[in-house]
């Protein structure tokens, strides 16, 4: 029996609603314009469309991974993030719309470029590429301990046209980290473990553990951040970090302890508390 484009994605949309994946169809909708290599919307044109079979048999593999909870973004290879692409797998975080958040504050916080960037646990190398984009003429510097990040990093760099511009270092947060800098910027791991054993399979499975879970509930590596940040922050320099939505009252008493001249949380889109932004003053 032929099916069309639309029944395949109804079939394709339904069977991942069982599975309890969020936005099913848009899931589907994703998965088999990549098998046609157009774009998502131009499916709205072709429903009538009869789906061959050889299409059907590169479709099916890709289904059944995404029931399985493989993420979206690893099954496609890559995902979009503010103005760049970028290379998606297990070695780092999928870059998540908080981290494209926390990018707009930056430039909010910054309407003339800063000479010097640090972006602290760069991951995939999304926020620092991001900023090496927007701001050409900064001198930018990706750090992380993981050495798969920074492969994953480098190959994105290239993939954007940035491996000239944006330095890649392993250090253990500020362990290798010589200079000061006019902006510090991370998204460190913030979450429990309580939290981590409650997340969707594709966060439990597939992100690495070490990039998502921090001691102390979650503060361990936020909290030395805010510490050690002051001796690589430029006079007027600014420390900003994606944090979790509870750990805001422990970090205000701790840049107050370390003798920032000004500290505050910020919101994320949905209202809360998810960024912290301190400055070290003059």
């Amino acid at each position: 029996m032929t099916l069309s484009i639309l029944e395949v994605l109804d079939r394709s949309a339904a069977y991942f609603e069982k599975a309890g994946i969020a936005n099913a169809r848009l899931n589907a909708e994703w998965l088999l314009a990549e098998v046609l290599g157009c774009k998502r919307l131009d499916l709205y044109l072709r429903f009538d469309k009869p789906l061959g079979e050889t299409d059907l048999e590169k479709l099916r593999p890709l289904v059944k991974r995404r029931q399985q909870r493989e993420p979206l973004q690893h099954i496609l290879g890559s995902a979009p993030f503010h103005e760049i692409k970028l290379r998606c797998d297990a070695r780092a975080l999928i870059p998540r719309p908080e981290t494209e958040q926390l990018v707009e504050l930056v430039r909010e916080l910054f309407p003339a470029p800063p000479a010097r960037v640090l972006d602290l646990g760069t991951g995939s190398g999304a926020i620092a590429l991001s900023l090496a984009k927007m701001w050409p003429q900064s001198e930018v510097t990706a750090v992380d301990a993981s050495a798969d990040a920074l492969s994953l990093a480098a190959e994105n760099a290239a993939l954007n046209g940035l491996d000239k511009r944006v330095k890649l270092l392993s250090s253990d947060w500020f362990s290798n980290v010589q200079g000061s800098y006019e902006l510090i910027v991370s998204n460190p791991p913030y979450l429990t473990r309580e939290e981590w054993e409650c997340a969707e399979p594709e966060v439990r499975n597939f992100d690495p553990y070490a990039a998502l879970v921090a001691e102390d509930d979650g503060l361990a590596d936020l909290s030395r951040i805010l510490r050690e940040a002051p001796a690589h922050l430029s006079a007027g320099g600014v420390l900003l970090m994606e944090t979790g939505i509870a750990q805001h009252p422990a970090l205000d008493r701790l840049a107050a302890q370390q003798g920032y001249a000004s500290f505050r949380g910020m919101k994320d889109l949905s209202g809360r508390p998810r960024f912290f932004v301190a400055n070290k003053g003059d």
